[in-house]
Formats: structure tokens, C-alpha cells, sequence
């Protein structure tokens, strides 16, 4: 089973639900201090729990843009793989590319593309059609 996004029927595959779920970790457990959603919540509130509204798009895209710039003040091993068992780890361990310098370019999807590249890209077009995103 695999996540997408699913914009007006047309979906973008993102990667397993670990991994999603790993993504919105590291923002929520690095960049909230004051727990998930706090100051995130169109990504950590709407986005992952399944639904973006077209009228929260242009927030959403603030919101990712902004975590993106705050995560690279981390270290890769800073990723956090899940927020509820802290002590989980990525299926490959710290075997990572050298190219992966911080979280903000950690997380790329099953086809290769970093993940706040295609999220952005996703919101860009959602909001062009004024359409909500779904997560599937």
C-alpha cells in the first residue's frame, strides 16, 4: 500500500505510510514545541488527516514552505520516523545518500522526487483548480 495525493482524480504517489507519516513527524517533533498542529495545522491537522480544503491551499503552501526552511537548521539523523515510538527507525537505517544533508532534503518519494518539492507542486495545482487535496 502506498500514499498519494489526489487532486481532481489525478493522483501523485508519495511512498509508503511510514514514510508519510515520518515526514509529518519530524516537522511536528522538531518545529512544534507546543505539540502536533500547533504551529502547523493546515499541514499537520488538515493536510495529514486525510483532506486539504481549496481554501486553506494558500495557507498550506505557506506552512510548507516555511517548515522546509526551519529543517535545514537539522542533521539528518534529527529525522523523527515516528512520533508515537520515538525510538523507530527507518527501514534502511542511517544508510543514507551523502546528497541528504539536513530533513528538509531527506524525505523522497517512491519515484525519486523530494517530498516538499512535490507537496508544493501538488497545493500549486490544487490551488490553480480550486480543488481540495485528498490523501489516499
Amino acid at each position: 500500500m502506498t500514499v498519494g495525493l489526489n487532486v481532481d482524480n489525478i493522483v501523485t504517489e508519495v511512498g509508503a505510510p511510514s514514510f508519510f507519516h515520518a515526514f509529518f513527524s519530524t516537522i511536528s517533533v522538531r518545529l512544534e514545541p507546543n505539540g502536533w498542529g500547533s504551529r502547523f495545522p493546515v499541514l499537520l491537522k488538515s493536510l495529514y488527516a486525510g483532506r486539504l480544503p481549496a481554501t486553506q491551499i494558500e495557507s498550506g503552501i505557506v506552512e510548507l514552505r516555511l517548515a522546509r526552511k526551519e529543517l535545514k537548521k537539522f542533521r539528518p539523523e534529527d529525522i523523527v520516523w515516528d512520533i508515537e515510538n520515538r525510538n523507530a527507525r527507518p527501514p534502511w537505517g542511517s544508510s543514507i545518500s551523502p546528497a541528504v544533508t539536513d530533513p528538509s532534503n531527506y524525505f523522497v518519494t517512491s519515484h525519486g522526487n523530494d517530498l516538499f518539492q512535490v507537496l508544493e507542486e501538488v497545493l500549486d495545482f490544487a490551488a490553480s483548480e480550486k480543488k481540495d487535496v485528498l490523501v489516499e
